[in-house]
């Protein structure tokens, strides 16, 4: 039987993290016993989602090198209020600015059909087949708390994952006929070129992402639904930015999406 986790512990970190995001504030020390499993860091996760007051419209999906515990990608929640269209003008992301601040370049997709609460293990065609859209996008990494990456991730999970917002991009207008994993994709920090690489170096890529999601999900009880984004994960890596940067993210030669950084 698998040791249960320490409630009070679990409820004392998630209430720390969500009054922190709520705040604006800053956690120097990690609020507790460090979870030692993913399955402790997710009842954290799970812990805070219950006390937060946002609506979830996506989640993100990241990958976890090396692997814990077989497990190679870890989850967590994006909430409706952090997700913002892209526009001409570069929108204004906001980031902890004494804690942990990253800018991702992302394959955003959107779930076209809920996922059945039976069903707990997929195909990549299958989750592909749930999909009814892909766009270009950021993603914006951030946790009050500066040591989130360094503790690994059991403990970026139980701060919902370390997300802090997406900006979601032009449609990758060809992603049904072509294969997105062989597009390039670059991103820039202050118009200098800081990575590049596709997604055929991420695991099984986006669909496969969306796979295990679906599959991590069922076993926590948590259906997907029509509308709510996917964050694939980091193509170029996970790139540190601070305030009054700005960030572009290229898609294969023909896309392109703009933020810029601020305080939160």
């Amino acid at each position: 039987m698998a040791a249960q986790p320490n409630t009070t512990n679990t409820t004392r970190i998630a209430q720390t993290f969500v009054d922190a995001r709520r705040d604006g504030g800053v956690v120097f020390e990690f609020p507790g016993d460090v979870p030692v499993t993913l399955d402790e860091g997710y009842a954290v996760q799970d812990a805070a989602l219950l006390l937060a007051d946002g609506v979830v419209a996506g989640w993100k999906v990241g990958r976890i090198n090396p692997p814990l515990d077989g497990i190679d990608r870890l989850t967590g929640p994006i909430f409706a209020d952090q997700i913002v269209m892209a526009s001409a003008d570069p929108v204004a992301m906001p980031v902890f600015a004494q804690g942990f601040a990253a800018a991702e370049a992302e394959f955003l997709l959107r779930i076209g059909t809920a996922s059945h609460p039976a069903k707990s293990t997929y195909t990549i065609d299958e989750a592909r087949a749930m999909v009814d859209a892909v766009h270009v996008g950021i993603e914006i990494a951030s946790s009050p708390f500066p040591g989130i990456n360094a503790l690994g991730p059991t403990v970026t999970v139980s701060d919902f994952g370390n997300n802090n917002g997406l900006v979601v991009g032009a449609d990758a207008e060809g992603w049904r006929e072509g294969d997105v994993n062989a597009w390039p994709v670059e991103l820039l920090i202050n118009d200098a070129l800081i990575g590049a690489a596709t997604s055929a170096t991420m695991l099984d890529g986006p669909f496969g992402a969306v796979r295990y999601l679906l599959e991590h999900l069922a076993a926590r009880g948590i259906a997907l639904s029509p509308g709510q984004w996917v964050s694939t994960g980091a193509v170029t890596g996970v790139h540190p930015v601070a305030i009054g940067d700005r960030v572009e993210a290229r898609f294969d030669g023909r896309f392109a999406v703009h933020c810029t950084i601020k305080a939160r």
